[in-house]
């Protein structure tokens, strides 16, 4: 087996370099405009890598020190390679590899270190580039559209760029302009990862990321239109208007299209920059709870969910006029529409974990699709330990040896947890890579061990299965007795919020100090 992927190895290698010959005496063709160069490449790392897992640990004992600092070192050579890869072939490469590099607590440290560093490596378009897909577009050229445009990108990202400019009429916007060739490419792109995926499989049984392969079939079309993700930037800034913090950037619909998307332009650092709100007085508790309410609403109340909130996508800052603390929500072109089933069995799912109901844990989570696998799939969701699950996770604060314990656990049961991830509806994978990715800016924050979060869900939860018994309610006495049953909850839930705010306050401890005292005297 080993010599059959050497040869592999060695064709895609000459399919590359025959090909670079060629490129090198036709200097009009870009090597990424070939599908067989793609292809090449992406087969020599896919052998590659194979080849080194299957040799390098074939003669040391399974389950020793040696046997684990080796394995560690495979993981990050091949992450390494794969990186590579996704620079090379950019486009879906990079995305894909972006979605990976955040499934935290799904895949090993060593791949997922690895990889996040491609939110920042994306690809850059030339301004003639730019310039063309504009005037194919918009029909007109620059100087006829703005009065400035600024050659260098604000930012790059795996499927577009964003320029700043300015209208004739004064006004700032960010023009956000599709790369020339991802929408010819990325179809066959997805292709290459399935027969490739197929393959490692088929090596190595317990490898099971076919679901990765369906998500990129489904999502990518729908990422690539630039017009939806307008309709979905409007869509979600009406729905969560309620929310005086929340800023959603003010489209231009007069030059927007599948690949321009031109919007108002928004100043603010990245969500997980604690240099940035050190120096403007922005509080970080407050902009992890405004999170945390932001995305309970979302999922759990209208099932309407934004599922990229990478930190280039979430910026803060302080509002110029008020000088109040605001979340500006970039990039609406992934969003999760949840079944009204699937999001309730979620809402009581999350009740039940956060006051650990094992019953409910367990009914809930076989309705999601896990299974037997439901204490995996309850550890995989929370990311945290099931002696944490047992005791309830709102009870119970995260520590570094947990995260330790999950992170080492993660390594170790990727069989089943590639088992479950291909059991599960395909609306729970978005859901649990927006998950990391918000644990990821709380653990940058620091704010990840705070109770706010739970007592957001658990408001949104109650709302959401109240809200759904009044429809199926048969009397108006039945339907006041679940609202009255509601705003008992609710009441008790900010008495709770209220007692944890006056136990961490300098009031609560005085308190505590006088009792302590009093204690002591008696």
């Amino acid at each position: 087996m080993a010599g059959w992927l050497l040869k592999v190895s060695s064709v895609a290698t000459a399919v590359v370099a025959s090909s670079g010959f060629y490129l090198y005496n036709n200097k009009q063709l870009d090597p990424n405009d070939i599908s067989l160069v793609r292809f090449g490449r992406a087969a020599a790392t896919t052998a590659v890598i194979s080849y080194d897992y299957m040799t390098s640990l074939k003669h040391v004992e399974y389950g020793s020190e040696e046997y684990w600092a080796l394995k560690s070192q495979v993981h990050r050579r091949s992450a390494e390679r794969l990186r590579n890869l996704c620079c090379a072939n950019r486009g879906t490469f990079i995305k894909v590899g972006q979605h990976l590099g955040a499934l935290d607590y799904l895949l090993p440290e060593e791949y997922t270190s690895t990889l996040k560093v491609l939110h920042s490596r994306a690809p850059q378009s030339t301004m003639e580039e730019i310039q063309q897909v504009i005037r194919e577009d918009l029909g007109k050229e620059l100087s006829d559209l703005f009065i400035s445009f600024n050659e260098k990108p604000q930012g790059a990202a795996s499927l577009a760029q964003v320029h700043k400019a300015v209208l004739h009429d004064g006004r700032t916007v960010a023009v956000k302009v599709q790369h020339p060739k991802v929408q010819t490419q990325s179809s066959k792109d997805i292709v290459v990862m399935e027969v490739l995926l197929n393959m490692v499989h088929w090596l190595f049984p317990d490898f099971a990321f076919m679901w990765l392969v369906e998500e990129a079939k489904r999502n990518m079309p729908v990422e690539l239109d630039f017009l939806n993700e307008g309709r979905n930037a409007e869509k979600v800034a009406a729905m969560l208007a309620h929310f005086p913090w929340l800023k959603v950037p003010k489209i231009h619909w007069d030059l927007s299209t599948r690949r321009i998307l031109t919007m108002d332009f928004a100043e603010g650092g990245q969500v997980n920059d604690r240099d940035y709100m050190r120096r403007h007085s922005i509080n970080v508790n407050e902009i992890s709870q405004n999170l945390g309410k932001m995305y309970s609403e979302m999922i759990f109340v209208h099932g309407f969910v934004h599922c990229d909130p990478h930190p280039g996508n979430v910026l803060v800052r302080r509002c110029p006029n008020t000088k109040k603390t605001e979340i500006v929500l970039l990039d609406h072109g992934l969003y999760q529409i949840l079944l009204p089933d699937f999001r309730l069995n979620y809402c009581r799912l999350w009740q039940s974990l956060i006051k650990g109901d094992l019953n409910g844990i367990e009914r809930y989570s076989r309705r999601l699709g896990a299974g037997d696998l439901y204490p995996l799939f309850a550890c995989v969701l929370t990311a945290r330990s099931w002696t944490s699950v047992n005791a309830g996770i709102g009870n119970t604060p995260v520590t570094h040896s947990e995260d330790v314990e999950i992170r080492s656990n993660a390594a170790l049961y990727l069989p089943q947890i590639s088992d479950l991830l291909n059991r599960v509806p395909r609306q729970m994978l978005l859901l649990l890579k927006t998950n990391d990715l918000l644990r990821g800016i709380e653990t940058t924050l620091q704010t990840r061990a705070a109770s706010s979060s739970f007592i957001n869900m658990s408001r949104c939860c109650t709302r959401a299965v109240a809200r759904h018994k009044r429809s199926t309610a048969q009397s108006r006495a039945r339907r006041l007795q679940i609202t009255m049953s509601e705003s008992l909850t609710l009441w008790q839930i900010s008495l709770y919020e209220l007692f944890l705010w006056v136990k961490g306050s300098t009031l609560g401890g005085w308190v505590g100090s006088l009792l302590s005292c009093l204690h002591y005297t008696h």
